[in-house]
């Protein structure tokens, strides 16, 4: 039974510590930094949940939720959102640990990041949206299952894909 917790002083470090295969690198952010993304949105008007997703007390992978992730990109010159950003959620980050791949750990945790998402944590929203590398298709075929579709966008050089919520 896999469940999300969220990242704190107790978990911190075994969430630091999941890896993805060399392989994968070029297709995540390290959990370091994606943890550092999301306390340094705080006070702004992009919000970030951190989750270390569990298979019992054994930590196998990390999930972000956002919503409103457009605003961050006010850090940037000349850097456009994708407009499926601009006050609506998004499954910011997904890894599960080398370990652990192929057993269902992410489709479980994209359910539960939808289910989290559904109890509106900064209120309603028309769309959740996510991006991937083009060449990662088994991204790609895991959140087409979940009824996410490329809607043209690109966020750098990844293909967005959003779900109606």
């Amino acid at each position: 039974m896999i469940r999300l917790e969220r990242i704190d002083y107790k978990n911190v470090w075994d969430i630091i510590d999941l890896k993805v295969f060399k392989s994968q690198k070029n297709f995540v952010a390290s959990n370091t930094i994606s943890i550092v993304q999301a306390y340094s949105v705080l006070g702004t008007e992009t919000s970030a949940f951190p989750f270390g997703i569990y298979d019992g007390k054994k930590p196998v992978g990390f999930l972000m939720v956002g919503f409103n992730e457009a605003a961050e990109y006010d850090a940037f010159d000349n850097v456009e959102p994708p407009k499926s950003l601009i006050n609506n959620y998004s499954i910011w980050r997904l890894m599960i640990d080398k370990r652990y791949q192929k057993r269902g750990y992410g489709r479980d945790a994209i359910k539960l990041a939808l289910d989290f998402i559904r109890t509106w944590p900064c209120g309603k929203a028309e769309y959740c949206s996510l991006s991937y590398e083009p060449e990662n298709e088994v991204a790609a075929k895991l959140y087409r299952s979940f009824g996410f579709i490329e809607n043209g966008e690109l966020d750098g050089d990844e293909i967005v894909a959003v779900l109606k919520l």
